[in-house]
């Protein structure tokens, strides 16, 4: 008896912030490796992430979310978007009832692709039934779908079904990466989102969106890891409160985001936080390109 087809593709998951992008892949994957945060503009960079089982592999891009540029960082971010429609078997428009007003910039993205929509309405256990399909109805209105899928990321409800929407919707095709990969991104990648997540939770307005954070030196021994890490304000006053007074707010940092790391690498780590001021670096192309975003 002849065995079913394998099939492989790639998913680009795209949506308005706050949506719970990350969460879903993190739902998927069963693993944490896309930062989440209450705050808006949380993803950055592009991540993806490598689905493998038996007769298939799906490989998802975590993008940041959709925004009108005010920065030349935004401008590369949505650039990022766009590549990811542009290789993407299938696209997941992931949305939240409570997101109407963004239709412009919705069909403005979407309208450029030829793959199929599906749009993935979260955080449905929130909100009653009657929102929930009065905004099924919008999106419905918008004509730009294949189909409109039910979910909770957070709660894993409905994930499931959606992964084999996902896997039936693949081409044929054999895998794109070894089946033990679980993303095309580093450790130090994935060291430096888990400082950057700490930022974001711990700081307030400006702070946490002036914030990026860079690697210097990564030393793996058997029972300990040693990692330097450089994080990059845009002024003098931003460094002052990320330090804190006599050092606090980033000794907490620290501590937060070493926990998370430990977790990650499976053993223990020394990490020694800097904290550098790089004037105006979201509206400079060089720092940009430093920093891994052109």
């Amino acid at each position: 008896m002849s065995q079913p087809p394998h099939k492989s593709g790639f998913v680009s998951v795209i949506g308005l912030p706050n949506a719970g992008k990350s969460t879903l892949v993190n739902a998927l994957s069963k693993e944490k490796l896309a930062i989440v945060t209450p705050k808006a503009q949380t993803t950055r960079h592009r991540i993806r992430v490598i689905l493998s089982g038996e007769g298939y592999q799906v490989v998802l891009s975590d993008t940041p979310g959709l925004v009108k540029a005010q920065y030349k960082l935004h401008d590369a971010m949505m650039k990022v978007v766009g590549e990811s429609l542009s290789d993407a078997d299938l696209i997941l428009f992931l949305t939240e009832p409570g997101k109407g007003g963004k239709e412009e910039l919705i069909h403005e993205v979407l309208s450029k692709v030829n793959s199929p929509i599906i749009a993935v309405i979260n955080k449905c256990d929130k909100l009653g039934k009657e929102k929930v399909a009065a905004y099924h109805k919008v999106l419905e209105e918008m004509k730009m779908f294949s189909e409109i899928i039910h979910i909770s990321a957070l709660k894993k409800q409905g994930t499931d079904d959606l992964l084999q929407k996902m896997i039936d919707l693949m081409p044929e095709g054999p895998p794109w990466f070894p089946e033990d990969q679980v993303s095309d991104r580093n450790v130090r990648f994935f060291v430096s989102e888990m400082i950057r997540e700490q930022a974001l939770r711990l700081y307030e307005q400006e702070i946490p969106y002036a914030v990026e954070v860079e690697i210097e030196g990564y030393e793996e021994k058997e029972h300990i890891d040693r990692i330097r890490a450089v994080i990059h304000v845009e002024r003098t006053s931003q460094r002052a409160i990320i330090l804190g007074h006599q050092g606090s707010a980033i000794k907490n940092l620290g501590t937060r985001a070493r926990m998370d790391i430990e977790k990650f690498v499976g053993k223990k780590v020394y990490l020694e936080l800097f904290v550098k001021v790089s004037k105006d670096w979201r509206n400079r192309g060089l720092k940009l390109r430093e920093f891994g975003y052109e």
